[in-house]
């Protein structure tokens, strides 16, 4: 998590560590992390959009196809989209509630679907 105050105003009015003994300093310089280096398979794409599809959250989702489609290429999937790039940078940026006929069109591209299944649910216990 990077800090409000730049390092400089920081040294000067808040410690260089946390409470738990955690260099601050330290853990700015560390490189932020890109999931999209790593999705660098089919099989790592559709993993990760399942553990996102999971959560049910429109905007998560658009995040996790933005990750995934950076990762593949943002041109290279508008095109196998039929979408204008920045169409596609709009409708996945973070936040956003990707209408569901943008996502069949992304999920295509990435050459997956959406597959329904049902909800396991929690056997009742006798009152």
């Amino acid at each position: 998590m990077k800090h409000e105050l730049p390092k400089e105003k920081r040294a000067a009015t808040a410690p260089t560590e946390d409470s738990a003994g955690f260099d601050l300093d330290a853990i700015d310089a560390l490189p932020e992390f890109d999931p999209a280096e790593y999705l660098d398979s089919e099989e790592a794409i559709v993993a990760y959009l399942n553990e996102f599809l999971q959560e049910g959250d429109p905007a998560l989702l658009a995040h996790a196809l933005g990750t995934a489609a950076r990762a593949r290429g943002m041109s290279q999937v508008a095109k196998d989209a039929g979408m204008a790039r920045e169409a596609l940078y709009k409708a996945l940026r973070p936040g956003s509630s990707p209408r569901l006929e943008t996502v069949m069109k992304v999920m295509k591209a990435f050459g997956v679907r959406l597959v329904v299944e049902p909800i396991a649910r929690k056997e009742q216990s006798p009152a």
